[in-house]
């Protein structure tokens, strides 16, 4: 039996292989990669040399995505094509 979450990664996989790589692609892969709960509280973009910059909303989901780096990024990779992204940048807001 196949895990449902590995068919729809699959098929999203499928569908994104071919399209230019975007802004809407890579918010695409990045809610897939990590879930809704830490996409809400992330914004993503990603330059040209493969750094994946992560705006974390505080320390603690800054923390969560340091901890899961490898993870995630082997994810993002899966679905935006292999070495997409080469590294993650975190960065949280500074105090007023």
């Amino acid at each position: 039996m196949i895990a449902a979450h590995e068919c729809v990664t699959s098929a999203l996989q499928t569908l994104l292989r071919d399209q230019p790589l975007s802004t809407g692609k890579v918010t695409l892969a990045w809610e897939v990669a990590v879930g809704r709960a830490m996409a809400r509280v992330t914004s993503v973009s990603l330059s040209s040399d493969g750094t994946l910059a992560v705006g974390a909303e505080n320390r603690h989901w800054a923390k969560e995505i340091y901890r899961s780096t490898g993870l995630i990024t082997s994810r993002v990779n899966r679905l935006l094509g292999d070495n997409a992204v080469r590294r993650i940048e975190v960065t949280i807001p500074t105090p007023r």
